[in-house]
């Protein structure tokens, strides 16, 4: 089932979307050569902590932390540690908060230090796909034209779209339904209605489309080695189109 959520419980999640987006803007700051992806997790921890929020991934499933961090080829769902930051790499950050019991979710992935120009072009193509996706999630229109236009500006760019992983309904759970996948077929899958509410999360290869699992059973990485891009907004259907609560 579907939720459709009251404005009362859509004024909750927006806090908690806000939590999330401070964090995120913020945390930008700190991302440096030498910083070690655990500091960075402290840091994230601390800050929800005191905005009165709880980390909404922190033991979600099992999950040891409060940031999933993936580095260059690893794709999502990266656990902090004591690996140092380089010139060069790309890390994707994602985070969830939860106030007054519904949750908040978002996405981005940062440059640290100078890198490459295809590093640039993949972070610039996989945020443009993230807000064509979020252009077709509108009353009326279905959750295939989300996925499809995300897979048709990636793919324009030679890029391999991640279908393993998914977007998804998002309240009192992290994960509700719908699934919304970042590929498929115009006019296919549920009708969106307002009052709807998404996470909207395309996963973005330089590559070759095929990932895999780290022997962490956590981290999910690109077979081919090359780098990964991932964005996301917490977004509510209004009557004309997508409101981003992470904006």
């Amino acid at each position: 089932m579907i939720n459709i959520r009251s404005k009362e419980e859509i004024q909750k999640m927006t806090k908690a979307a806000t939590v999330v987006r401070d964090l995120l803007n913020d945390i930008e700051g700190i991302i440096k050569p030498g910083v070690s992806t655990i500091e960075l997790d402290t840091y994230a921890e601390n800050f929800i902590n005191k905005q009165g929020a709880i980390p909404g991934f922190k033991g979600l499933y099992g999950f040891p932390s409060t940031l999933c961090v993936s580095i260059n080829d690893e794709v999502v769902h990266g656990i902090p540690s004591n690996r140092i930051l380089d010139d060069g790499d790309i890390i994707g950050i994602d985070v969830g908060s939860i106030v007054d019991g519904f949750y908040g979710d978002h996405a981005k992935t940062f440059p640290v230090g100078s890198i490459s120009d295809d590093n640039k072009k993949l972070i610039n193509v996989t945020k443009e796909c993230l807000i064509k996706g979020i252009e077709q999630a509108r009353p009326g229109n279905r959750i295939g034209d989300i996925g499809f236009a995300i897979q048709t500006h990636a793919e324009s760019f030679g890029y391999g779209v991640v279908k393993e992983l998914v977007g998804h309904g998002i309240g009192e759970k992290l994960h509700e339904e719908p699934q919304i996948p970042n590929y498929g077929l115009q006019n296919t899958g549920p009708i969106i209605e307002k009052g709807m509410c998404f996470a909207i999360e395309p996963m973005i290869n330089f590559g070759s489309e095929e990932i895999y699992t780290k022997s962490d059973n956590w981290t999910i990485c690109t077979k081919d080695g090359s780098a990964s891009a991932h964005f996301e907004h917490t977004v509510t259907i209004g009557e004309e189109g997508a409101q981003i609560l992470t904006i």
